[in-house]
């Protein structure tokens, strides 16, 4: 539990400081999430980070049921999933006044999540907005995920190098891989895991071919 905190609390850290340094403008720049604008993804991102302080407010449930690879099931990326999402964010980007107002926001949500973290115990059980029942580290790790994979999404729309945190980086590319080894000869770091498993960077036919001699598997976010 301690580690995906850690990731969660460093990955945040690191965010938080690059949205203090964004313009008005900068807000307004396409993604590659389309069709957010960045003050859409960031709004997402923040409602995503700060949404087990209502969960752990809630009574738990018995036993968890899902685990953090389990929610990035298919079910959370039908049209219908999708269209809500899209819509909850451009609304929510809509609230803070400014860039500064945007920064703020986020700095609440993640902080207000990590001290109601904070206070609970990792095997707490929480239920998602989805209806699943997990642990509280599970959970987090989902989080990590949210906002390690759509800080790379941001760093693209900003024209920036990607900024994902060394313990981040491992706490998602263990759950996209399963915890199990990426293939020597391919020669991924966990940055180029993340970036190729997403789809963030396109596999080349060399990379096709040597996944498909080691069979090797990694998790899909709509499968």
């Amino acid at each position: 539990m301690e580690t995906v905190r850690t990731a969660f609390r460093d990955e945040c850290a690191r965010l938080d400081g690059v949205l203090r340094t964004l313009t008005e403008a900068d807000l307004d720049r396409p993604t590659p999430c389309p069709p957010w604008a960045v003050r859409d993804l960031v709004a997402h991102v923040s409602t995503g980070a700060g949404r087990l302080v209502d969960m752990l407010a809630a009574p738990a449930p018995p036993r968890a049921e899902v685990d953090a690879a389990g929610y990035f099931g298919a079910a959370k990326f039908t049209p219908e999933v999708d269209a809500a999402r899209v819509d909850s964010a451009r609304r929510e980007a809509r609230r803070p006044a400014d860039a500064a107002a945007t920064a703020e926001a986020f700095t609440a949500a993640w902080r207000g999540t990590d001290s109601a973290v904070a206070a609970q115990p990792a095997d707490r059980v929480v239920r998602t907005r989805h209806g699943d029942a997990m642990t509280l580290s599970d959970f987090l790790v989902t989080r990590v995920v949210e906002v390690g994979v759509h800080g790379l999404d941001l760093a693209r729309a900003l024209d920036r190098r990607p900024w994902l945190t060394p313990t981040a980086a491992r706490v998602v590319a263990d759950l996209l891989t399963g915890g199990r080894p990426v293939p020597a000869r391919l020669g991924w770091d966990p940055l180029t895991v993340i970036r190729k498993t997403t789809g963030r960077l396109p596999l080349t036919e060399a990379e096709r071919a040597e996944i498909a001699t080691v069979d090797f598997r990694w998790l899909s976010f709509a499968g």
